[in-house]
């Protein structure tokens, strides 16, 4: 039996060259929308709700990141895309990351921001799943969201906090868990040492949950990626949305 395409949106025009945008853990496809608008004007953009989040199916777990990489490979096959560009926000930049080393074939370029070939510690991910497995998500809510802004940026802009804490909230916990089981398993530090597609690689100054200096140990393994850092936490699409999109339109307009 094959597993349901995830849910998505498709923007622009059909002949544009395709632009697959892939969000972090505990978020859906909204995330992007600050960045649609200027994409849409130069490329067919697709947005996706990972599996177990937002309205994609909750798959049984554990997930595993061929498993989310093998979603994006499908969602291509069902749009009749051959070959698409890959921006992808933590968990979406591990996909990138992975799509890029086991699918070139199927990658014109990717853009890594707030993530690295390793996100975190495996027992930190295990605890989490198993938090929010018998708590709910409300269990880990406040800390997380905490995370994703900088302090300033989350007391100047309440209304953002509160959206992200509410797109939070309405995961199913069970695909949140077994999402943070890939994420416990994942690990392609040595995987991108073959990537030979173009590579934006984007870091947050103050992001805590992904370090810059690991987020640069992608452009590192990567031959001929490029770097930028930008003043945020981990959510740096939203925190710094022109400047983010500037960075990914620019990379993607000289590929």
């Amino acid at each position: 039996m094959s597993t349901p395409i995830v849910h998505h949106e498709v923007t622009g025009e059909p002949e544009q060259p395709a632009v697959v945008l892939s969000n972090s853990l505990g978020t859906n496809l909204r995330l992007w929308d600050a960045q649609v608008p200027a994409l849409a004007e130069h490329f067919r953009v697709i947005r996706y709700d990972s599996r177990g989040h937002g309205r994609s199916p909750v798959e049984p777990g554990p997930y595993s990141i061929e498993d989310l990489g093998g979603d994006v490979v499908a969602l291509l096959d069902h749009l009749g895309i051959d070959r698409a560009y890959v921006v992808g926000i933590s968990i979406g930049g591990l996909t990138a990351q992975y799509l890029a080393a086991a699918h070139p074939d199927r990658v014109r370029g990717i853009v890594v921001a707030n993530s690295a070939p390793r996100l975190g510690q495996p027992d930190a991910w295990r605890d989490r799943a198993q938090r929010v497995t018998t708590e709910g998500m409300a269990a880990v809510a406040t800390g997380v969201v905490q995370k994703w802004l900088t302090t300033a940026y989350a007391r100047d802009h309440p209304e953002t906090e509160a959206w992200l804490t509410d797109m939070l909230l309405a995961n199913d916990p069970s695909g949140y868990a077994a999402t943070c089981s890939a994420l416990a398993r994942a690990d392609l530090r040595e995987a991108i040492r073959s990537v030979t597609v173009p590579t934006l690689v984007i870091g947050g100054a103050a992001d805590t949950s992904v370090e810059p200096q690991d987020t640069r140990t992608v452009a590192e393994a990567v031959r001929g990626a490029i770097y930028h850092e930008l003043p945020t936490a981990h959510i740096s699409n939203v925190e710094a949305a022109d400047d983010f999109t500037r960075l990914v339109l620019g990379f993607l307009l000289s590929g």
